[in-house]
């Protein structure tokens, strides 16, 4: 998108471990953390405040499972004092039921859950009605019984009794979330794992890995629907333009020569004319450099039609164009049949297995990916474009050591590619920042000035600079070298929504945040990331029905399934809020 590798998820905290990105996110402005789950981030710098833990819900300090039923040995102190007739017989029924429960408890520790289930039965029909806390706790054991025997939907069952008794009861909750993931009711499993989270304050990190889970699956079966039936849409003039200039090694992308423009005044020589008026590819570059996309690819389909001279060129700008547009179906065989043209110029088959080796990446295939890359540098080792992108994509697998040797080799190549030196500077930073190594992360740091210094007119320098210096704290710095960004490209719509993050971050100042956001829209329209970021605003504020707005925005911009599956996950977790607001007047602390 022009904000290269810094734009996605190639940046995570150092000591992140398997942990999900989200839950290490700062409360907002943390955009290289936002994962599935970003709308989970309101308990930061207020943990369990307002979030209605208490007494037998707690269960906070637990990080393993419980696998015993709870429940007191004996009726509770002082709860035995005869306040008028008929208590003491009341008394021995809750006598009674506590005494069934026991002996339900020795039953369920000996691993004999049929002869528990029976006693939690007897304790449950013996239980005074209106003893909501005690009946509750003993539907939650008898669940809990049942779900040793897999029995998950009288589990479910069970929970919802004791959850009804008592609203906020945390481990009747979760039990009923774990089961409905059994039965695979994700939606129920959500907003009970969700109510769980907020009653918890997010500190028990295994109803957080569940919400994680969940959301994730919701979002990749939702994605995969939505892709299928999807509208093609264009990108912005921006981006494509932004996209091109990722190639230097490629052929389709530079302007036209001399001997293919058909220049107006002395057009006398009548066959440059000729050539152009029956070359659909001619026509297509000519439409590029007019910045009219939406006719390029039925005339890339007139040139492969008649089998022209530039067919082989007319395929990879064609599926350069279905890849932009979304549509990575009908680019893959256009970019198969260009690889295997032997006689074809090394350059088209080099770049086209760049953009398909992306477009494997994108579909979460990294062995294919790194296949393709590694043939493209097998047949044009001396195309500095091939190890610019595979560089990125070692980033994103986190091989950040090859990451460096290829933007090293692509630097020996080309040694004025600002760009290259730019993301290898950020592969060192990111590399000394997991390995939390000062020194290295100081060097890093030199290592960006000396880049900005050495090419000041490359806006990606700068863009990753702040990015880095982000991570450090170092704000002040940081809102500089994104103004040097937007001075340098003003129409550049990713540097305002990193601006507008960062402002959040820094100041917790939410206005300037999103007038920096709004700016971004208008500047481009069709930029996801600034509906998305917006919409994760708009969930700490509070405001869930338009943040869910703004993410279905987002979606029917995403560019690949993933982004998609991303964005549900976001649209699913503020939908997940709103529910359990509704149904448990919980909320979570806003911004």
């Amino acid at each position: 998108s022009g904000s290269g590798v810094g734009g996605g998820s190639a940046t995570s905290g150092p000591g992140t471990g398997s942990l999900p990105r989200w839950q290490l996110a700062l409360a907002v402005g943390a955009p290289l953390l936002l994962g599935a789950g970003a709308l989970y981030l309101w308990s930061r710098q207020r943990r369990r405040r307002e979030t209605g833990a208490r007494g037998d819900s707690g269960g906070l300090k637990r990080n393993s499972e419980r696998k015993t039923p709870e429940g007191r040995a004996s009726p509770a102190p002082g709860s035995g004092h005869p306040d008028g007739p008929g208590t003491h017989l009341e008394m021995n029924s809750l006598d009674r039921a506590q005494a069934a429960k026991n002996k339900g408890n020795k039953y369920f520790k000996a691993g004999k859950y049929e002869q528990a289930i029976q006693c939690y039965t007897e304790a449950i029909s013996l239980c005074p009605t209106e003893k909501n806390v005690d009946l509750s706790t003993f539907y939650q054991n008898r669940a809990a019984a049942f779900e040793q025997l897999q029995k998950w939907k009288e589990v479910a069952q069970d929970c919802t009794k004791a959850v009804e008794l008592n609203p906020k009861y945390v481990k009747a909750l979760f039990r009923r979330a774990k089961a409905h993931e059994k039965l695979d009711n994700k939606k129920e499993c959500l907003e009970d794992v969700t109510a769980v989270c907020i009653l918890e304050g997010f500190q028990n990190q295994q109803s957080m890995l569940l919400a994680d889970k969940v959301l994730k699956l919701l979002g990749k079966e939702k994605a995969k629907e939505k892709y299928k039936n999807r509208e093609p849409l264009m990108p912005s003039p921006q981006f494509i333009k932004s996209y091109f200039s990722s190639f230097t090694d490629d052929i389709i992308s530079q302007p036209m020569l001399k001997g293919e423009k058909s220049d107006e005044d002395k057009d006398k020589e009548g066959e440059a004319l000729e050539v152009k008026e029956n070359s659909g590819y001619l026509k297509a570059k000519q439409y590029m450099e007019e910045e009219n996309y939406d006719k390029i690819i039925s005339e890339c389909s007139k040139e492969i039609d008649a089998q022209g001279k530039y067919m082989a060129e007319a395929l990879l700008l064609r599926a350069t164009f279905y890849l932009l547009i979304g549509n990575a179906n009908a680019a893959k065989p256009d970019l198969d049949k260009v690889i295997s043209l032997q006689e074809a110029n090394v350059k088209l088959r080099a770049n086209a297995l760049i953009k398909r080796g992306s477009m494997y990446m994108q579909q979460q295939q990294p062995l294919l990916s790194t296949q393709d890359f590694n043939m493209a540098a097998d047949i044009d080792p001396q195309n500095a474009d091939v190890y610019h992108h595979r560089g990125q994509l070692k980033i994103l697998l986190d091989q950040v050591e090859e990451a460096v040797a290829d933007f090293d080799e692509c630097i020996r190549l080309r040694p004025e590619s600002a760009l290259a030196q730019a993301q290898k500077c950020f592969a060192l930073y990111r590399q000394a920042y997991t390995g939390n190594n000062s020194s290295q992360i100081q060097a890093a740091m030199k290592g960006f000035e000396e880049v900005i210094k050495k090419f000041p007119r490359c806006a990606e320098g700068y863009a990753l600079y702040a990015q880095a210096l982000t991570d450090q704290q170092q704000f002040g710095k940081a809102d500089e070298m994104y103004d040097k960004c937007i001075n340098l490209e003003p129409d550049n719509a990713t540097t305002y929504v990193h601006k507008g993050l960062l402002q959040l971050q820094w100041k917790q100042d939410l206005d300037k945040g999103l007038e920096l956001i709004s700016k971004a829209i208008e500047i481009d329209n069709k930029c996801d990331f600034a509906y998305e970021t917006m919409g994760t605003i708009e969930v700490q504020r509070g405001n869930m029905e338009k943040a869910i707005d703004m993410f279905n925005k987002a979606i029917n911009l995403a560019k690949s399934e993933m982004e998609m599956a991303h964005l549900y996950s976001l649209c699913d977790a503020a939908h997940a809020q709103t529910e359990v607001a509704k149904k448990y007047g919980l909320k979570p602390p806003t911004l």
